[in-house]
């Protein structure tokens, strides 16, 4: 899922996605970048924290390790929807229930618009198609507070195993590893 990048001073940039739906998407971001730049239109990158308006109180790399935590964090699950299983994985719901329990909002809308900056800035992923539809915008917000939408830590030894009606072969994706820089590619 690795792309090749070449900028106007042939310089050469690699840029790998987790799996082949993100890989397409930033291929048709990056598209759509060059052609608005090469049509003369002013293209500009704004911070997510300032899109969403984010209080400068709040520290997100903090309150993701606050969400880790193994004894007082998110608790990942094995989940199935549609004949996929997902592993280490937890649904939108989890995630406000515990921004609620852990005083760290008042109310559940607060909850969505600071889980939406976590997703936006990478701290959590979406799995699943209910997720991944309205990360890529076609819901009111890009984060879900539903039970059937289901997200993982970047980190965490995420897969999906699926069952195709086909051949039943179980498909297996695996996200393993530790993430370096977090937030230093943001889709526009």
């Amino acid at each position: 899922f690795v792309f090749k990048l070449t900028a106007a001073k042939q310089q050469d940039h690699f840029f790998q996605a987790a799996y082949l739906e993100e890989r397409d998407a930033w291929v048709q971001d990056i598209k759509k970048a060059i052609h608005c730049i090469d049509g003369g239109q002013r293209f500009s990158r704004k911070s997510t924290r300032k899109s969403i308006r984010l209080p400068e109180t709040i520290n997100l790399s903090a309150l993701y390790l606050l969400m880790k935590d193994p004894e007082k964090g998110i608790k990942e699950l094995k989940l199935e929807k549609d004949k996929k299983v997902f592993n280490h994985c937890f649904t939108g719901t989890s995630v406000i229930d515990w921004l609620v329990s852990s005083n760290s909002i008042r109310n559940r809308k607060e909850g969505l618009m600071l889980a939406s900056s976590l997703l936006s800035e990478g701290y959590l992923q979406p799995a699943g198609d209910t997720s991944k539809a309205a990360a890529e915008g076609l819901s009111d917000t890009p984060f879900l507070d539903l039970s059937d939408a289901y997200y993982y830590f970047p980190d965490s030894g995420f897969f999906c195993e699926g069952n195709s009606s086909d051949d039943d072969v179980v498909l297996k994706e695996e996200f393993r590893g530790i993430v370096v820089k977090q937030g230093c590619l943001l889709k526009q």
